[in-house]
């Protein structure tokens, strides 16, 4: 007989991302409304031309004008593929970035997290991490299978973070997309759902208040926690 994979007994639970908010401790995920959020992520991501370097691995950006961005934005909002999030400080209540779930195949347990970007401030903070934590978990408590992270294989922040973050290479699509007239040769990476406890309990530690100083410098490295779980990428310095 040929080799065929394992047979399952649990099947995903078929269900969509919620279509509202996710919160936690430092950040809240709000579906993004433009005239709410749109002034102050357009201000934020559009400061000067090192500002907008941000735009450099994304297929939009950066924008001419603010009415430009608020045209754009205005046509995604009302999308649940992909279904995109404004990530608000909690301390300030302030629009800081964006994220988005795509991919979204609730039938097969497969999502994607994605169109992640901060301004530059709140980009080395915990604010990142436990907006990835709040997705990572929701997705993996409705039944998913499967949590799926593409980049620029260019793109060397990213591919950094998704090591930071937990997931493992799976390997790279050559020629996979041209966006800006570019080619883009795609990283993959993946983290799955029964990785997942193990990397819950290391985001968990590592966000507790206690593993920051006053200055809001971490104590201990998440990267290096899930690291020891994976194997793949760079101990931190």
């Amino acid at each position: 007989m040929l080799p065929v994979g394992p047979t399952l007994t649990k099947f995903p639970s078929g269900k969509p991302p919620v279509h509202g908010s996710l919160a936690g401790r430092y950040v809240t995920l709000e579906l993004v409304v433009p005239k709410k959020h749109g002034h102050l992520l357009y201000a934020q991501s559009h400061v000067d031309e090192a500002t907008k370097q941000l735009w450099t691995y994304m297929p939009y950006g950066p924008w001419a004008s603010e009415p430009e961005f608020m045209d754009w934005l205005e046509a995604q909002a009302p999308l649940t593929e992909p279904q995109f999030y404004a990530v608000i400080d909690n301390a300030t209540g302030e629009p800081k970035g964006m994220v988005s779930f795509l991919n979204i195949r609730p039938g097969q347990g497969v999502i994607e997290v994605g169109h992640i970007w901060y301004e530059p401030r709140t980009q080395h903070t915990r604010l990142p991490v436990e907006a990835m934590y709040l997705m990572f978990r929701h997705v993996f408590e409705l039944g998913y299978r499967r949590l799926e992270w593409k980049c620029d294989a260019l793109n060397a922040p990213s591919r950094s973070a998704a090591f930071r973050f937990g997931f493992r290479f799976e390997g790279l699509f050559r020629q996979h997309i041209i966006y800006k007239n570019r080619n883009r040769d795609t990283a993959w990476y993946a983290i799955m759902d029964h990785e997942w406890p193990a990397l819950r309990a290391n985001f968990e530690r590592w966000l507790e208040p206690a593993n920051f100083d006053a200055a809001g410098r971490q104590k201990s490295s998440l990267g290096d926690a899930n690291r020891a779980l994976t194997g793949e990428g760079k101990p931190s310095r």
